[in-house]
């Protein structure tokens, strides 16, 4: 599983011209479900993104995280990040989780995500053609695949 995580002053999604999700100062996920991902790969990004510190301190230095802060999330499917691009010009997304295994990941993901204490889980709408909007904040941007982490 695969996430990108950009530090936002706000952040939003729409569909078909209509807000479907949106977040004041937080976080903005986008989530990428591979092949092969299970529920201990949703555990592990659930475990560690909402303790990231990378929102300042009163010295200006990234030492508080989404909780400390009162941080929101939102979370935007995202199966392109699963893309392979080592042979030729277009990328395969054979290494995408099926739409249904991807669905049933992210829906636990944000399951987990809002036991996990943030103020606000706010969501884009799985598998639909999304706009996504935002001011990042630094900007600020960390890349995690949960293979990588313990």
């Amino acid at each position: 599983m695969k996430a990108v995580i950009q530090r936002v002053s706000s952040a939003s999604v729409d569909v078909d011209g209509k807000t479907v999700g949106s977040i004041s100062h937080g976080l903005l996920i986008l989530l990428g479900v591979c092949r092969g991902d299970t529920k201990n790969d949703a555990d592990k990004l659930v475990k560690k993104i909402p303790v990231l510190r990378i929102f300042e301190d009163e010295n200006r230095k990234m030492n508080l995280s989404c909780l400390d802060i009162g941080g929101e999330i939102l979370v935007v499917s995202q199966f392109t990040l699963c893309a392979d691009c080592s042979h030729g010009r277009r990328p395969s997304f054979t290494p995408s989780a099926s739409p249904d295994e991807a669905n049933t990941l992210y829906a636990y993901f944000l399951s987990e995500l809002t036991k996990s204490g943030v103020k606000k889980v706010d969501t884009g709408v799985f598998g639909a053609d999304m706009k996504v909007s935002l001011l990042n904040d630094g900007p600020v941007t960390i890349i995690l695949d949960s293979e990588d982490l313990k």
